[in-house]
């Protein structure tokens, strides 16, 4: 892979001005969706590119053998039951109970999560879909509980990173990696097809330490209704994006998503792994008066992952 810079990719003039008087606006993306050109050497499929390049977002399948996914499901389990004696800074729970929702800085807390961030099977892909050498610019567990997960409103994680942590372009990739089943009853990520190429401009300010409540229920920076209608109606319907542990799910940061709640038996719990270009490092927010916490988008000199080869051990 010939990994590039655009030089107008790292300029920090606002591009995509957001949470602003008026009403909602839909502007065209002025970045690419995929950075990269295919070829035989890329670490995935010519048909995998093209379809995250349309859709943006793909499902990976069948990544870890069964002793990987049984370290990873343990190791995931000890963090959620405060095994590593995580700080409560770094933990978000439920809006109407103490369950854990979320567990921030991943790579942090675990060795053997920090060394999945750093595989060829994570961070290659994400170099080959950004074009550039990647670092975290966030990482988290997320659950749901069974009977008590709450749903997630539909939302651009690029509209947030933009506004609030001043990432300039788009130019960054979620990766999902499933830590239980994740069918149609318990939650799973939904997502709207082809909606990574219209950034949805909202209306609004941006109040003071605003992730204190958008982390459990995110009110600013999200669509409306109508405009979620049209972009799902333009796309032909909504994804599932389904699978068994395991299953490793690429999304766009641009990508319109969200969940349901899950009222069902089954847990569902998915590592998170924000892999941000180094041209595209952070500046000031663009709208917001303050930068969000450290947890949340990493405003350190960002450190270039050297992707590893090999299976994943303790």
């Amino acid at each position: 892979m010939n990994i590039q810079t655009r030089p107008d990719a790292m300029t920090a003039q606002d591009e995509y001005p957001t949470r602003v008087a008026g009403q909602e606006r839909l502007m065209p993306r002025k970045d690419p969706v995929l950075w990269s050109e295919w070829s035989e050497g890329a670490p995935i499929s010519k048909a995998e590119a093209e379809h995250y390049d349309e859709k943006g977002y793909l499902v990976r399948r069948d990544m870890f053998d069964e002793d990987e996914l049984k370290m990873l499901t343990e190791v995931a389990d000890e963090l959620r039951d405060g095994g590593a004696g995580i700080p409560d800074a770094d933990l978000i729970r439920e809006p109407d109970s103490d369950a854990v929702r979320t567990v921030f800085r991943l790579d942090r807390h675990s060795k053997v999560f920090r060394r999945l961030a750093c595989d060829t099977r994570m961070a290659g892909v994400a170099e080959f879909l950004l074009n550039d050498q990647v670092y975290l610019h966030q990482s988290r567990l997320n659950y749901k509980p069974g009977f008590a997960g709450k749903e997630f409103y539909w939302h651009s994680d690029f509209e947030t990173w933009h506004a609030e942590d001043g990432m300039p372009r788009m130019r960054a990739v979620s990766a999902s990696v499933l830590l239980t089943p994740n069918g149609p009853h318990n939650g799973p990520l939904l997502l709207v097809p082809g909606s990574q190429g219209v950034f949805i401009s909202c209306a609004g300010e941006t109040p003071e330490d605003n992730h204190e409540t958008s982390l459990k229920e995110q009110k600013v920076g999200v669509p409306q209704p109508p405009t979620i209608e049209r972009l799902a109606r333009q796309a032909g319907g909504i994804d599932c994006a389904q699978g068994a542990t395991g299953t490793v799910i690429f999304f766009e940061c641009n990508t319109l998503h969200g969940s349901n709640g899950n009222i069902s038996p089954d847990p569902r719990a998915n590592a998170f792994f924000v892999y941000n270009a180094m041209s595209n490092a952070l500046t000031e927010p663009f709208a917001a008066p303050s930068s969000r916490p450290d947890f949340l988008a990493n405003r350190e000199v960002p450190e270039a992952i050297a992707p590893v080869n090999g299976r994943l051990t303790a």
